[in-house]
């Protein structure tokens, strides 16, 4: 792993952590009849702190997007995965709480996963399938999964809503971040007009706004401890599943090295909960009123 890789990914997850927790503190504002609507992002424009939070998601996936140009998605990805921890440290200013057991450990279990899995898979480029069917099948499952999540969410009663919207968000971000690597290659090997007579910078702006539509919806009913673990964890597993079945990411595959990788995506997805279930995040207590729309009053 080269350190340009190493900087550009970490300070987009930078970025994106400090981001999400602006949007968050803007879209529990939103009107809750924007839920799920194109509105909510138009009623969201006119809150500066907004603006803010989107400007630095904005940074962070250009910067994101030039380390995916340079390495191995699998390699990338669990690296974004702790823009949580710049979540956490922004929280930490708000409320004033300390890190305390859960923090540390969180922190660790999540630092350590991200090494683990990078360090025991060892990711690595390879030629990209040229099966349409492959490319079809992974992105079918993720987008098919996002939309039976989003579609549970809306008619749901449960509390879990805004967790499944994020992770429905994360899902179609992990595609996202697979198609900008495509992109990427696109332009490198034909320029501009390469990349605007193929379907995938279509794919990855209709991703990411409908992403953005479920991301702000989940912000909007329910605190960062709710939505952001969800969101951080759902969206590494989707890119990297797409890394390595159609982009040609290879991992070492010995039974040491599987058992590793297990252990460090184990350790990333316990410790972003932990992390972002910490009593630091934000409670983002809706008014009485405010009823989620996949609830009843």
């Amino acid at each position: 792993m080269s350190l340009q890789i190493l900087i550009l990914a970490v300070t987009a997850a930078c970025c994106l952590g400090f981001g999400f927790v602006l949007q968050q503190n803007a879209a529990q504002k939103a009107p809750l009849s924007d839920f799920l609507s194109p509105r909510i992002l138009l009623d969201l424009m006119k809150v500066p702190r907004w603006l803010g939070g989107i400007g630095l998601m904005v940074v962070g996936m250009a910067l994101g997007a030039m380390a995916l140009g340079q390495g191995e998605i699998s390699l990338v990805e669990p690296l974004l995965a702790t823009n949580l921890l710049f979540a956490l440290m922004l929280s930490r200013r708000q409320t004033k709480q300390p890190l305390g057991r859960q923090g540390w450990t969180g922190l660790a279990l999540l630092a350590g996963g991200v090494t683990a899995f990078i360090v025991a898979g060892q990711p690595s480029g390879g030629e990209a399938t040229s099966d349409p069917m492959r490319h079809w099948l992974i992105i079918g499952v993720m987008v098919g999964l996002a939309l039976l999540l989003t579609t549970y969410a809306k008619r749901s009663r449960l509390s879990s809503g805004p967790a499944l919207l994020a992770t429905a968000a994360g899902l179609l971000y992990g595609v996202q971040d697979a198609l900008t690597r495509v992109t990427g290659e696109r332009f490198a090997e034909g320029g501009i007009m390469e990349v605007l007579t193929g379907w995938q910078p279509y794919a990855v702006v209709a991703l990411g706004l409908t992403g953005l539509i479920l991301v702000q919806s989940a912000f909007e009913t329910a605190s960062l401890r709710m939505s952001l673990p969800a969101l951080t964890a759902a969206q590494p597993l989707a890119g990297i599943l797409c890394g390595v079945g159609f982009l040609g990411d290879r991992l070492r595959t010995d039974a040491g090295a599987l058992a590793w990788e297990a252990a460090g995506l184990a350790g990333i997805v316990v410790g972003i909960i932990m992390l972002g279930t910490h009593s630091a995040m934000p409670s983002g207590a809706i008014q009485p009123k405010r009823t989620p729309a996949f609830q009843t009053p």
